[in-house]
């Protein structure tokens, strides 16, 4: 009998989340450094019950293809970098590329884009990793994204968040630094619809 295992992706997957997606706050900063990225002028940010229950990030920034939408979300997916030299160049503020397939390895995860050149907007849905339902979608411009069900799949990590006020202090902290370091761009909060 063996004792070394070969981890099944579903698997892998949701343990390198964990080294991304700590908690609602490190998800908002990852998908709003990719919408500065993106070139957006207008960024929104909407959380209920301190993130846990949902968070949404809208802005109208560049977008992505149809293509792009669905590399996004697979492991080691980056549009900063191609090659080891360019990790000496990097000019923008995220460029992991583990961020959306954290993200999605761990939650329910809609994203809506709409490339700044194509006549239509593209969605896909994703949970716990799996795409759901992909197609054409309403969106005027920019990117959508919604996280929703926060480490429903894996317990261990949701029983370290701390209480709804606690992780909502987090993200108006970070969303604080955002705004002050960010000031020409218009960037709006929201907490529990208000």
């Amino acid at each position: 009998m063996t004792k070394i295992n070969i981890l099944d992706s579903s698997v892998y997957n949701r343990i390198s989340a964990g080294e991304v997606v700590e908690n609602p706050a490190s998800i908002i900063k990852e998908l709003v450094e990719n919408s500065i990225d993106a070139g957006a002028q207008n960024i929104s940010v909407y959380i209920e019950d301190g993130g846990i229950k949902s968070i949404q990030v809208i802005d109208d920034g560049e977008g992505m293809t149809k293509d792009d939408l669905l590399r996004s979300i697979q492991p080691h997916a980056t549009s900063k970098i191609k090659t080891a030299e360019d990790l000496e160049l990097i000019s923008t503020l995220g460029f992991r590329g583990e961020a959306l397939a954290s993200i999605a390895a761990v939650s329910a995860l809609d994203i809506k884009s709409k490339y700044i050149e194509s006549d239509l907007a593209h969605g896909i849905e994703i949970k716990g990793g799996d795409l759901i339902k992909q197609g054409v979608v309403a969106l005027n411009k920019g990117t959508s994204i919604t996280v929703s069900s926060l480490f429903y799949n894996t317990p261990a990590r949701y029983k370290f968040l701390k209480s709804k006020r606690s992780e909502e202090n987090f993200v108006s902290q970070l969303m604080s630094e955002i705004i002050l370091s960010n000031p020409d761009i218009a960037i709006r909060y929201y907490i529990d619809k208000r």
